[in-house]
């Protein structure tokens, strides 16, 4: 008899913990269940735990099977999950709210099921405490714990079935018909529950690491180039930077008034210059929101062709010192779904870009002063660069400890550089050192993009020079060629013989719009020679896709 009742409970119970788990599914992929995903210690997620894992409770009870005047069930799924990741409060509170419906259901066993489930709601808890402290809260999520609590859970409702129901004979016969089916279903319903948690974990993980990667990829392909603001040029290399990183059909990049760049799907009608048109743009910077159009709840037509194939779009808004600057707009086709990633990803590009454009602004209104400051009356130390190095040494410190340690060394050579100083002028291998360092920083700031090489002539070593006036000369190189090129280039420092004279050259191969032989930078270095009564010839040679070559030269020894 009891191995007939055996055998017709197995199939009800993996029914019921099939119809269970199918819930389950379905609930993992709402928002509801992220919380769950993150042991998050907030009250709130706390009570939602307590609610989500109460009501899986009592509907494995309501699913359970009529056996011998009690009830097969698997209602110690929702008490073990409780306890396992809500910790010991939250699983004896579920543990304790599935006994007490039980209970209210009447039976022999009520009083024994009331007491098992609140034990195993508080046995999973303790099992969530432990590892919790000893900070291997990972170990958690693993589906084959839960499988084993909830043979061990199982086993101890066994036992307090035995020990409390009445009368004995009829409770060891219970027992014995649902021990086995209703261990195996409540075991392997955990862990499979389990397997769903803890998939959507590494799903979200996953997408937030994917997230971060190309965003870090993005920012370091745009140092620099927001340096001379928003503008077409800028908008236009950024906005390929973002279609080549994020796979999107399309993106924009606008000011207030104008598309300044696009690039992708529907170039022919989206036009640099061409006066803004679209309603959601036009809210996003009115109102300071994302707006998401994403052509199925919220519909999204082309404001320019009607024909265009862009079937969604979302526009983020890009954010200066006081205002609203402009918007950064990802696009996908009528055919293809808008992805969640791009979605946020998207809108972290814009959190990126809005910070470069507020340094940009900032930069730009301090540019005189700190010209002034830092130039023409040579102060110890430009605090954007120390501030730039800094952040770069606290940003390699989290991934190269041993990097970030040179780094440090390389800030302390130059600090100590600018600071020891008490001469106007300095040797050029001093000169060359001290760029060296300054070089090395911008590296780890620049990454692969920066390349250089440093040459120079053994029997020059000796030779004076102005103090931070090739330096300069670098720096320039830096900012108006390698800094807007999207791939980067090397810079070449060589210092020769030239008959009678030096011939200092600073090259970049970045190649971009030549510079003013009259800018500010070029100007401070012929004053810093003029101030010490040198005559020098300072040029700037410009060979498009090639080179851009400052040539310094002044005569040999007049400085020693």
């Amino acid at each position: 008899m009891i191995e007939s009742i055996d055998v017709q409970l197995v199939v009800p119970l993996f029914q019921q913990m099939s119809v269970y788990l199918l819930i389950a599914y379905l609930f993992s992929k709402t928002p509801l269940f992220r919380p769950l995903a993150n042991l998050s210690s907030w009250p709130i997620h706390k009570l939602m735990v307590y609610g989500i894992f109460s009501s899986f409770c009592i509907m494995g009870t309501y699913f359970g099977q009529q056996t011998l005047d009690a009830i097969a069930n698997t209602r110690a799924i929702g008490a073990i999950l409780g306890g396992l990741l809500g910790g010991p409060l939250v699983g004896l509170a579920v543990g304790f709210t599935g006994g007490m419906h039980r209970y209210s259901l009447g039976g022999f066993t009520d009083v024994a099921c009331a007491i098992s489930t609140t034990w195993e709601g508080l046995l999973a808890g303790l099992v969530h405490a432990f590892w919790q402290r000893r900070g291997q809260t990972e170990r958690i999520f693993k589906p084959l714990q839960a499988l084993l609590l909830g043979i061990v859970a199982e086993g101890c409702q066994m036992l307090i079935i035995l020990v409390v129901a009445r009368p004995y004979d009829q409770s060891l016969r219970l027992v014995e018909a649902i021990a086995l089916p209703m261990m195996v279903a409540n075991a392997l319903g955990a862990a499979l529950f389990m397997s769903f948690i803890r998939d959507a974990k590494f799903q979200a993980d996953e997408l937030a690491s994917q997230v971060s990667r190309r965003a870090l990829r993005i920012a370091r392909r745009c140092v620099g180039l927001l340096d001379e603001g928003l503008n077409q040029r800028s908008a236009q290399a950024i906005a390929e930077v973002v279609k080549d990183e994020t796979g999107v059909a399309a993106v924009a990049i606008t000011d207030r008034q104008q598309i300044l760049g696009f690039t992708g799907m529907g170039a022919d009608h989206h036009q640099v210059g061409r006066p803004i048109s679209s309603v959601i743009t036009l809210d996003a910077i009115r109102d300071n929101r994302v707006v998401f159009a994403d052509g199925l709840t919220t519909p999204y037509q082309c404001s320019i062709e009607g024909s265009c194939e862009l079937g969604s779009s979302l526009v983020v808004p890009l954010r200066g010192e006081q205002e609203v600057v402009g918007t950064i707009k990802l696009y996908e086709p009528k055919r293809k779904l808008f992805r969640n990633l791009n979605r946020s990803l998207g809108e972290g590009i814009a959190g990126v870009l809005s910070n470069q454009i507020l340094h940009s602004q900032l930069q730009a209104s301090r540019a005189l002063l700190a010209e002034a400051e830092l130039r023409a009356l040579e102060a110890k130390v430009n605090p954007h660069f120390l501030f730039n190095s800094l952040n770069t040494v606290a940003a390699v410190l989290r991934r190269a400890p041993q990097e970030a340690r040179q780094l440090v060394l390389h800030l302390a050579e130059f600090l100590r550089g600018n600071l020891g100083r008490n001469t106007v002028t300095v040797s050029l291998v001093q000169e060359f050192e001290h760029i060296h360092h300054y070089l090395a920083i911008e590296k780890a700031r620049f990454g692969d993009r920066l390349r250089f090489v440093e040459d120079l002539d053994e029997v020059l070593e000796d030779e004076q020079v102005p103090a931070l006036a090739i330096q300069t000369l670098v720096e320039n190189a830096l900012k108006h060629g390698i800094s807007r090129a999207e791939q980067g280039g090397e810079v070449r420092l060589t210092a020769r013989r030239q008959g009678d004279h030096i011939q200092v050259i600073v090259e970049d191969s970045a190649a971009q719009l030549p510079q003013q032989n009259d800018g500010l930078g070029l100007r401070l270095v012929r004053e810093r020679f003029a101030a010490l009564g040198v005559s020098c010839t300072l040029q700037l040679h410009h060979q498009p896709g090639i080179a851009t070559r400052a040539e310094l030269i002044w005569p040999r020894g007049v400085l020693s």
